[in-house]
């Protein structure tokens, strides 16, 4: 009899510590199920695109603006979709329009076309208007705040030892002068002629850089052979 009893005691009590463990086993199962593993991004790899670049006074922006709206249909149906409207910083009326191009030759015919200069005319630009076509063969997404720009225009003996040069005075550098990249890009006619468009922190900084013999230094020893042309302007789309 007392066997027995033990033999039930025994039993009893494996059949609660298996019951525990088979609870723990369970709770650690649904620990590991509700743990979410951190989520790892994928960066997407950047890849060149073509703009075309079209800046010009126009004699009032609102009416101006208003036609260029509904121009959109025949832009898009020459490969063009707009990536940034700006406006001059020291002449509002002084406009800066940055279209992605799809197909560039569409492009060169859109930009070609009588229909564009009468459209042109009819909404006030004036003069004839400087359109540039280019390789973007580096872009940066820059803070939303930042709307000032500063586009640099040059010409440099060999882009890929220019290219070295830059990257050696680095970002931080530029970003500690109030200036922030945003995007490098190459004429489609003269690889050598080089666009450098960056976002600004502090104007002033950014002025006194460009003036600065430091970096007159720096673009003697990029190769840069012609002198810098520097458009502001402050973006709006």
């Amino acid at each position: 009899m007392k066997t027995i009893f033990t033999t039930i005691i025994v039993l009893t009590m494996f059949t609660f510590t298996s019951c525990k463990n088979k609870e723990k086993v369970e709770t650690t199962e649904e620990a590991v199920v509700d743990t979410d593993a951190p989520i790892v991004k994928e960066t997407q790899a950047f890849e060149p695109f073509q703009v075309m670049a079209v800046s010009h006074v126009v004699k009032d922006y609102d009416v101006w603006k208003k036609g260029f709206d509904e121009d959109e249909i025949n832009r898009s149906e020459s490969g063009l979709t707009l990536r940034l409207l700006a406006r001059g910083t020291d002449n509002p009326n002084m406009v800066y329009i940055f279209l992605n191009a799809s197909d560039l030759q569409k492009a060169k015919d859109f930009a070609n076309s009588p229909k564009l200069k009468e459209v042109m005319q009819k909404l006030g630009v004036i003069g004839k208007p400087e359109i540039n076509y280019a390789d973007v063969v580096r872009f940066e997404e820059s803070p939303a705040e930042l709307k000032g720009r500063v586009r640099l225009t040059t010409k440099v003996k060999d882009f890929d030892a220019w290219l070295k040069v830059y990257d050696a005075e680095g970002p931080e550098t530029r970003a500690a002068n109030g200036f922030i990249d945003r995007a490098i890009a190459r004429s489609v006619e003269n690889p050598n002629l080089i666009y450098l468009t960056f976002a600004i922190s502090d104007l002033e900084k950014a002025k006194a850089r460009f003036k600065s013999p430091e970096l007159q230094k720096i673009m003697n020893e990029a190769g840069v052979i012609t002198k810098p042309v520097f458009d502001y302007f402050t973006s709006v789309e």
